[in-house]
């Protein structure tokens, strides 16, 4: 700024520009900070509402979800297929049956390396499996072919 006011004396002095002596350059400073923005912007999706669907005992029906989860927290069992998103669904008419069983992974995995070796001596590992007892259909008959 000081460079543009001694760039016009200068002028004024060698003839080029001719201001009048009582003119003001007038400069405008901010009166009010900048506003920022916020950091705090997400947080507003629902949840994804993991967790059992189906508890034991229950009935339920061919393609019923039993359970949804991020990771494997509950395997499938008998009549139980597992989807994509790790999704436990039916696959047969029947009740659920939740059952914890003794895992023995195999000798040279990499989780024997990482979670066997950590445990202490005699420690068991189980996993939790979700079945689908089907129930006994009465009345259906098998076709059989005529003679």
């Amino acid at each position: 700024m000081a460079a543009l006011i001694s760039w016009i004396r200068a002028g004024t002095q060698s003839g080029f520009l001719a201001f009048p002596q009582s003119a003001i350059i007038a400069v405008r400073c901010a009166s009010k900070k900048a506003g920022g923005s916020s950091k705090n912007l997400g947080g507003k999706s629902p949840g994804r509402r993991y967790g059992w669907k189906k508890g034991d005992g229950d009935f339920v029906r061919i393609g019923n979800i039993l359970a949804t989860q991020r990771l494997i927290r509950w395997h499938p069992g008998a009549n139980v297929a597992i989807g994509r998103n790790n999704t436990l669904v039916a696959l047969e008419d029947g009740i659920v049956r939740y059952t914890k069983e003794i895992y023995v992974p195999p000798p040279r995995s990499l989780e024997t390396m990482k979670v066997i070796s950590r445990l202490p001596k005699g420690a068991l590992l189980y996993k939790t499996f979700i079945n689908v007892v089907p129930n006994k259909q009465e009345g259906c008959f098998k076709l059989v072919d005529m003679l």
